[in-house]
């Protein structure tokens, strides 16, 4: 039997060789909430990974994303706290604000640095897990116009974190993940096998 990249034969039956993901960080735009939907609607109610969440929208507008969405899923969806302690669970960024990772693995909220023309910023948020988890970091870049997400993407790959990008097919703008493809997303997929593959990463560790 040929043994798995990464693996020898020898080794098959032991642990991953990958480290253990520890945060899982999705960025979206045009189409997001929908193909949010669908990607965490594949994640069963005590997934243990938290998931962080910027999605493009008109001010306003997310709490209302965040109310159906809880209607919608098994996974508790809430807007971020600042200074809240990394979780399980859903959190989104809020109106005006880059969520961000810090080093103390507390949630940051930032509603004054411009960095290009988002805030949130997907970029902000994918590039403070690499910086913070590393290779424990997943980035996420799903449908949308432009290119945010890209370069936080790149430097989770940078890391050897885990990265996915929505395919061209599903998407409704596919500008942000084909940016996110070209800049080094191992995986291109639709979002209801992201969310299967966002799933195995909590079956591959024994829960501690």
């Amino acid at each position: 039997m040929r043994a798995s990249l990464g693996q020898s034969p020898s080794s098959s039956q032991g642990p991953p060789a990958r480290p253990r993901s520890e945060v899982i960080g999705i960025c979206a735009s045009t189409g997001g909430p929908r193909a949010l939907a669908e990607v965490i609607g594949r994640l069963p109610a005590g997934y243990g990974i938290p998931i962080l969440v910027v999605q493009h929208m008109t001010p306003g507008f997310i709490a209302g994303l965040v109310a159906w969405l809880n209607g919608e899923l098994e996974l508790p969806v809430s807007q971020a706290r600042d200074g809240q302690e990394l979780a399980a669970g859903v959190w989104f960024a809020p109106d005006g604000a880059h969520l961000k990772l810090e080093s103390t693995r507390r949630l940051g909220l930032d509603s004054e640095t411009v960095a290009g023309s988002h805030r949130p910023s997907g970029d902000v948020l994918l590039s403070s897990l690499a910086r913070v988890a590393g290779a424990g970091a997943v980035a996420v870049v799903l449908t949308g116009m432009g290119c945010d997400g890209a370069e936080g993407l790149a430097a989770v790959a940078g890391a050897g974190g885990r990265t996915i990008a929505q395919d061209e097919q599903s998407s409704g703008v596919y500008g942000m993940p084909r940016v996110a493809a070209e800049r080094g997303a191992r995986t291109v997929l639709a979002p209801a096998a992201i969310g299967d593959e966002l799933a195995a990463l909590d079956r591959i560790w024994p829960r501690r």
